[in-house]
């Protein structure tokens, strides 16, 4: 049949399976989810309505300052993607396009997405409480300590929790604040013995952080590469390890004594 055609027709007719496959793979929905910076929260204030940060048992003190979690936001777990829709989002600074399992790993459905993601809340704030009061040297058994941040899941935000409470109870320890009056932002996980973790999309999180007002960003220094990309002018990037580092440099940066590392 194709002895029959003149050279333009059966050229036309072998590439028309090329032109489906190509129409097929723009439009077929991709394994692929977009970020983009999201809310942040001054975890020293309210969000909401209420108290992020309430104690019993123990006095606390008046702070300056704020002390901002950061959040990303990405489309759904069943956003259907395409090619198409993703072409412009590769090479904007204020997106990330990023493999659906490595923003949603923990299950298939929403319902089992959002049950993963409150049970690490909520493993995050006990981590929090517990890390708080070890460095304060105080008891669970006398001071209680609730955290309460609608609509956020995940562990990112357990180093902030972590020195709000220090902040609300202790200050600089010196009749300061651990901010200095600054707009403090920061990520990472943090576990009951001080240990800072990575969390994932920090230079989404510092122009989050930057957009809200915040001057310095303490990163899990693991991350000080990933954060340095596109950071956001006047921002300031202070890498920790650990609870009683993100203290000491916040501490250096108040009083001017002491060095304050960098990524």
């Amino acid at each position: 049949m194709l002895s029959r055609l003149t050279r333009p027709q059966a050229l036309t007719l072998c590439a028309l399976p090329v032109v489906a496959l190509l129409a097929t793979a723009v439009f077929a929905p991709l394994p692929f989810s977009v970020a983009q910076p999201g809310m942040t929260a001054n975890v020293l204030g309210s969000n909401r309505g209420a108290q992020v940060i309430t104690v019993k048992g123990a006095d606390t003190r008046r702070t300056s300052g704020q002390l901002r979690m950061v959040t990303i936001e990405a489309t759904g777990p069943d956003a259907r993607l395409t090619l198409s829709d993703l072409a412009g989002d590769w090479f904007r600074t204020d997106r990330a396009v990023m493999p659906r399992d490595a923003v949603y790993p923990s299950g298939n459905t929403l319902k089992e997405i959002e049950q993963h993601n409150t049970a690490q809340m909520r493993q995050s704030q006990d981590a929090a409480t517990s890390a708080a009061l070890k460095y304060l040297d105080l008891s669970p058994d006398k001071v209680e300590v609730t955290l309460k941040l609608a609509d956020v899941g995940g562990p990112s935000a357990g180093l902030l929790f972590t020195l709000g409470i220090i902040d609300k109870l202790h200050g600089d320890g010196h009749g300061g604040d651990l901010t200095g009056g600054r707009t403090v932002a920061g990520t990472g996980t943090i576990d009951e013995a001080g240990n800072v973790g990575a969390v994932g999309g920090v230079g989404l999180k510092t122009q989050a952080a930057r957009r809200d007002g915040a001057t310095v960003f303490l990163v899990p220094r693991a991350e000080c590469a990933d954060a340095r990309g596109d950071l956001p002018k006047g921002l300031r990037l202070v890498p920790v390890t650990t609870l009683k580092s993100a203290v000491d440099s916040l501490r250096a940066l108040e009083t001017g004594k002491g060095p304050v590392p960098s990524c």
